[in-house]
This record gives structure tokens, sequence and C-alpha cells, in this order.
């Protein structure tokens, strides 16, 4: 039997150019054209041990000389470079410039390649087109990324990371670029306001943290961002997007002592400043927080979860393990089974753990039939306070750990992606090794590290729930919920004919009055 650790990828495309190779093409006719000549091939591929593995690439960290990290990875295949700049600034430091400036950072963002002192907008575009460069800037709740994407001739890279350093240092941010973002914004506010999964989002957000800087969207609201001015986006700048609030991650054909050469021009030529401060710990609930935001509709939304972990936590690996058995692998996950595949009450559920540098969420979602609600809401808290504490299925388990191991090639299956993992690594302050080490730690984790991991960190007597819909019986809700804690609590039903929905409705969209300006994604990379 194949252990975890030698089922890394079938994928690689030496392995399969190999495999083929020992099958006689010619010998293989089209006579008869029903039959499939794709199973004998997909038999043929005889993949050994050597081919299973897929190794991720060297990470270097580079001394570099401000103390800056860096982290690069050579890759001669391409005459590319690409180079990610990760500042600690996102959403949350908002209201570290003044109370209530939610979306500042997205601002900053949207506007820092729209003017200089020196140059206009045309004049940045047009300079990083005429190499073909691509540069870009966005925020996160915890991150402010600028990636820069240029062919690795000095020819090209030097003017374009010249103009890099020149818009990260004298961005003007105009009034009138403001003027422009808030005229667009507005064009889509109607679209949001008729959107109840991005509406529940936000007001889960806002239950959950409060007035912590996590509660607000990355994007501010169309009361905030109208408050924004150029000076307190200067502002912004100056004391964020600084050499000592940097990880630096380099991807592309050069060698370590270019790239540590090039991180010490870029940390050089920033401004130095200081690290941001620690963000403030967000408090927890110890009861059910039922909160129902009237929309008329035939379709109900619900989301259920509450505050989870850091990215430092040690569980964390783990928790991502429970969280593809619960609700994260598509059809093979606890919640899909429970809520569409027995009951077809939803086209789909899905869990989710967001980890930050404090406490992110844990969350699941989904939309329903308005009839099914309560009956919906019911097997889906069931479902979660059996996952904590019944004994965890260990076949589901190695399927869960093998299906990782499978798709964590892609997290290096380009430059691209090898320099966003690069970053997420930096800003985090995994070892430089992760990467290589990710397979053994995966392997590695135990049935009982599961257990003890989510009944440790998922609290189903303490869930925060937004339910959008016509109406809401909230006492009763609570009532079913309660139900849920008591211990010898029957199997749940099968379903029945009359429980099918006659109609299949689309999950709700992730990512989450004051209306919200728009909603950038905000995932980063993560591994």
């Amino acid at each position: 039997m194949l252990k975890l650790r030698d089922i890394v990828l079938l994928g690689s495309i030496v392995a399969a150019q190999s495999a083929i190779a020992d099958v006689d093409l010619n010998n293989i006719t089209d006579d008869n054209p029903t039959h499939l000549i794709s199973i004998p091939l997909l038999q043929s591929l005889k993949i050994n041990n050597q081919q299973l593995q897929l190794r991720a690439p060297y990470v270097h960290e580079l001394k570099n000389r401000y103390h800056v990290r860096t982290l690069f990875v050579e890759s001669q295949d391409l005459p590319l470079v690409d180079i990610q700049l990760t500042f600690n600034a996102g959403a949350a430091r908002d209201e570290e410039i003044a109370p209530g400036l939610y979306g500042i950072a997205n601002m900053a963002a949207k506007l820092i390649d729209e003017g200089t002192e020196k140059y206009t907008a045309n004049d940045i575009a047009r300079a990083f087109e005429r190499v073909g460069a691509q540069f870009s800037a966005q925020a996160y709740r915890d991150m402010f990324i600028v990636k820069l994407r240029v062919l690795s001739d000095p020819k090209k890279l030097e003017p374009v990371l010249g103009m890099m350093m020149e818009v990260l240092n004298h961005s003007t941010f105009k009034k009138s670029s403001i003027n422009l973002v808030l005229s667009n914004t507005q064009v889509g506010q109607k679209q949001i306001q008729e959107s109840p999964s991005r509406m529940m989002n936000v007001q889960f957000y806002r239950a959950l943290y409060g007035k912590h800087p996590y509660a607000e969207p990355i994007t501010g609201t169309q009361r905030s961002i109208s408050k924004i001015t150029p000076v307190q986006l200067k502002q912004f700048s100056d004391q964020f997007l600084v050499a000592q609030n940097l990880n630096i991650a380099i991807t592309g054909q050069l060698n370590a002592k270019q790239a540590l050469q090039l991180s010490e021009r870029i940390a050089g030529n920033l401004k130095q400043g200081e690290k941001a401060k620690p963000l403030a710990q967000p408090l927890d609930k110890s009861a059910f927080d039922i909160r129902h935001m009237t929309f008329n509709s035939s379709q109900a939304h619900v989301i259920m979860g509450h505050l989870g972990t850091t990215r430092f936590d040690p569980d964390r690996l783990a928790l991502e393990v429970a969280n593809q058995m619960f609700g994260g692998s598509g059809f093979n996950s606890i919640l899909m089974k429970e809520l569409r595949v027995k009951r077809g009450y939803t086209y789909g559920a899905y869990s989710s753990f967001s980890f930050s540098q404090v406490p992110g969420t844990f969350s699941f979602s989904y939309s329903t039939r308005q009839d099914q609600l309560l009956d919906s809401i019911q097997v889906a808290h069931q479902a979660l306070v059996n996952f904590v504490q019944q004994p965890i299925d260990q076949k589901q388990l190695e399927e869960t750990k093998a299906g990782m191991l499978r798709a964590f090639p892609n997290n290096y299956s380009s430059n691209a992606n090898i320099n966003a993992q690069l970053g997420s690594m930096g800003f985090y302050n995994q070892t430089a090794d992760y990467l290589n080490e990710y397979p053994q730690l995966l392997e590695k984790i135990t049935a009982q590290d599961i257990q003890n991991a989510i009944r440790k960190h998922l609290h189903p007597e303490r869930l925060t729930l937004i339910v959008v819909n016509d109406k809401l019986d909230k006492q009763a809700l609570q009532t079913t919920l309660n139900q849920n804690l008591l211990p010898h609590v029957p199997t749940l039903p099968s379903p029945s004919i009359k429980q099918t929905p006659k109609t299949i409705i689309a999950p709700p969209a992730k990512e989450v009055i004051d209306v919200p300006a728009s909603f950038p994604t905000d995932a980063p990379a993560s591994i």
C-alpha cells in the first residue's frame, strides 16, 4: 500500500510522458470508433515512487543589510522576475489614521499609481506598459500587497523598478482621484443592497468583531470613504508603507546574489519607518447570538460561526484538515452530505477558517428555501455538534489528507504562485523550508490531533448566526439549537421525498446600515 507521502502528485508532465512512452502507439488502431483507446492508455501509466515525488522549490533566506526579511526562489525557465512587497498595512490599520476612517488602506491601494509629484497617472502607466511590466496594489485585512512582474533583462527591469519606488515614495493621492473612486463606487450601491449574501457577510463580521479593526469591510463604507482626504492617505503611506514594516518576495531568472542586491535596493530606497504595532485581541462570545436581516426572497441565506484562531497557532494545520472534512471538500464533506446529498436542502454548503494576525473566523454558510430554513439549520448545527463530539472517521481523514497532498503542488505551479506563497510565508514568519516540510507535517497529523484541535477551537454552543429571509422565529431557532446540544441526541433523520426542494439554488457568495463600498476578495496566498 502506498504511504500518504508517496501520492503527492500523479499529474507530472514528465511522469505522464515517460509512461505513455511504454505504449506502442503504432499498434493502436481506430477501426472501431466505440473502442476507447484512452482506457489502455490510462492503465499504462506506470508511475514509480521517484515519479510521484515533486519537490517544492528551494527557498533562499537572504540576509538583507536593512534587516528586511527577503525570501527568494530561483527559476531559470522563463526570463521573468516576480516581486511582491507585503506590508503590515491592511484594512486593520485604517483607524490608526483616524477614528471611523474605514477603507483608507483600500483607497491607498487604488490610488497609489494615480500620480506623483513628477509623473501623471498616464506617465506611470506608460512606464510599465513600455516594457510589458505588470504592476498592482491590493489591500487585505492584514496586508497591503504590491506586485511587480517584469522581464529579467536589466534594460527592462531597471526603469520599472525605479518607477515602482517613485510610486511608493511620492504618490500624491489627489482629491480628483478620490472623487473618481467615490463616483465609481456609487454606481454599484444598488447591486450590493440587492445581494443578501454580501450583506449577510458584512453583518457577520460586524457581529463577531464589534469594535475591533476586523469588523468593517476592507473597502470601507460609502460614508467613511467620503471623508478620506489626500493628507490622510499620505499619512497612511508614510506610516505603513515603509521598509521596516515590509517583507520582500522575489522569484525568477536571477541568482541569489542578484536577488539580494535587488532586495537591498528596494529596502534602501524606501522610507525606513517602524513596524506596525500588534493588533488588539477581539473579544469572544459565550452564547448564541442570532441576528435577522429582513429580505423578501424565495430563498433564505444563512451564515453561522465564531472567532477562530491565528495564523501562528500550532493547531492551524490540523484545523485546515478538519475544515476540509467538515465543509471544505465539496461532495465528500460532512456538511454537503447532510444538507444536499441526504436532504436536498441546498445546492452547496461550505465551511472555512480564516487565519490572521489575531483570531480570524470559522464559519459555514448556505442558502435554502424559506420553508426549509429551521430544519436546515437544525441539521447543519447538529452536524457540527456531532463532528466535535464523535470520533474522527479514520477513512475520511486519510482521504482528506491525500487530497490535500495531491493539491499542494498547485501552490508552486507557477512563478506567480511561488512568489505569492513566499510573501505569505514572510509575513507570517514561517520558516524558509516550510514548503518542503508541509507534506511531512500533514502526514504526521493523526485522528487524535484533529479531535484535540476541534474540541479546543470549535464551539457549537456559542455560534453567531446571521439569517437573511422574510421573517424568522428567533425563539424557535434558539430552542432548536439548545436541543442539539443536549446529550444523547438521536441520529439525524433520513430525508423524505417531501423534503426535496423543487428548485436548486446557487450557494451564497464568499466574502463579506452603512453600505460597503465594494467587495474585493480577502484571500491572499495561504498554505
